[in-house]
């Protein structure tokens, strides 16, 4: 150490030297901090690993604002939101999970109708500009790019009506992610939102989602997860109660995800995830995409990247790196922390994690890699329940209570009634002919004889 720094013989004192020292201090802590989190350093991580965003509500925004006319727009460049072409390009998004929601007053009513168009208008956007590309394996959003590739999500159970044979239809459009709620209970799944008053629960001091609303509803959410588990499709928990979350994550043979939703020792909001809850996501070897919501992140309408961080470095502390990525929520909220105010900033927000002394490998894992392994999971749980068929389970039209279904039961007696008075060939049996039985068998192979063969 110089010797000057303390007043050594010829140096002068340490009192006459100090303000050079603090500039010799000043000069290396920026030194030091250009190497550990710099911008520079933060767009050379996500260059080599570019982000997947676990959910943005973009959609949303072409109904609301233009009814999902894209002729209207040009998502190269859309001031009113916070999410287009080229600033996905600047922040380092090379795939975005993109939801097909539709609002909770639609259960019951045209929710099916309503979310077929957002899956609509989601294929459109990703086919029709050359800059997006539609995906539906791990293997394609590993090759799509240089394109941003596009996933399809649905977020919320009340747009499949209660049917496996819905869902198995989102399934062949695309759709590889569902939310099991939104703001609302479906009759077979319960949200953390007590917003909408469908299916409420007739005792709230109930556990294990209110015994999810008995046998039949049981059956039904066990179907649900297990029929995603055999077609290959992520379960989504973000909105969904602790009860229901608890329910599926003991259910399903996959990973899951918590797409869109932050830590609730942080920010004790009832979207966000509990300890306990992580432990049990954590043996499930599933994935929780931290909101940026600045109500979920500082339970108020300000937030900073700082505050951001701190349920990063929360729920890497109690679960791991391994179990964290990214869900913006871009669109579907309105107040983002300072510095996080569209898609083009997540640089900074991964800057910030650098100067926390995140690794390399960690933060390659929460932009890309985390989502990867539990796609590529789910992806083999289907491959290993190939031989199973599908679900026939149904729920109840009594539970289900939409005055919109057309039931079809009384025609059973009538289809009864029409089938006796349809001709039947005599039916076999074990002793001999009548003669009227002989001359009815003849006139048919006479029939037949004379009929042309194809």
């Amino acid at each position: 150490m110089p010797s000057w720094i303390f007043g050594g013989s010829g140096s002068g004192s340490f009192w006459m030297q100090f303000p050079r020292l603090v500039v010799i201090l000043s000069s290396l802590s920026g030194l030091v901090s250009g190497f550990s989190g710099t911008d520079v350093s933060a767009h050379d991580l996500m260059s080599k690993y570019p982000l997947i965003d676990g959910h943005n509500d973009l959609a949303l925004k072409l109904r609301i604002l233009h009814n999902n006319r894209l002729s209207q727009i040009n998502l190269h460049n859309v001031s009113k939101l916070a999410t287009d072409i080229s600033r996905l390009r600047a922040g380092h998004v090379q795939a975005q999970m993109f939801a097909a929601y539709v609002v909770c007053q639609a259960q019951n009513k045209d929710a099916v109708m309503l979310t077929l168009e957002q899956i609509d208008v989601i294929r459109r956007m990703c086919t029709e500009y050359e800059d997006l590309e539609l995906v539906t394996s791990a293997e394609g959003l590993k090759n799509s790019s240089p394109k941003i590739a596009c996933l399809i999500s649905v977020e919320g159970g009340h747009s499949i009506d209660s049917s496996l044979s819905v869902l198995r239809t989102f399934y062949q459009l695309g759709v590889r992610s569902i939310a099991l709620t939104h703001t609302c209970n479906t009759p077979w799944a319960e949200s953390s939102s007590t917003h909408h008053k469908f299916y409420q629960r007739e005792n709230n001091s109930l556990t294990y989602f209110g015994k999810l609303f008995q046998s039949n509803t049981l059956l039904m959410n066990q179907a649900v997860v297990e029929e995603m588990n055999r077609l290959g499709m992520i379960v989504d928990l973000s909105h969904s109660s602790w009860d229901t979350a608890k329910a599926a994550l003991k259910i399903s043979k996959a990973p899951v995800i918590f797409s869109h939703s932050s830590s609730y020792s942080i920010c004790n909001h009832s979207r966000n995830v509990p300890d306990q809850l992580l432990h049990a996501l954590k043996r499930n070897r599933g994935l929780i995409m931290v909101n940026l919501y600045s109500e979920f992140i500082a339970c108020g309408k300000e937030a900073n990247i700082s505050v951001v961080a701190d349920h990063f470095d929360h729920i890497k502390r109690v679960i791991g790196a391994e179990s964290v990525g990214i869900g913006g929520d871009y669109e579907g909220a309105a107040n983002f922390p300072q510095g996080l105010e569209d898609v083009s900033k997540y640089p900074a927000l991964i800057q910030e994690l650098l100067l926390r002394n995140w690794r390399e490998d960690e933060l390659a894992g929460v932009l890309r890699m985390n989502f990867l392994r539990v796609f590529e999971e789910v992806e083999r749980v289907r491959d290993e329940l190939s031989g199973t068929l599908p679900s026939e389970v149904q729920i109840s039209p009594q539970k289900v209570q939409n005055a919109c279904r057309l039931d079809l039961s009384h025609l059973r007696g009538q289809l009864r009634g029409h089938q006796s008075h349809t001709p039947t060939l005599p039916r076999a049996h074990h002793g001999p002919l009548e003669p009227q039985s002989l001359l009815v068998w003849a006139t048919v192979l006479l029939i037949c004889s004379l009929l042309p063969l194809y």
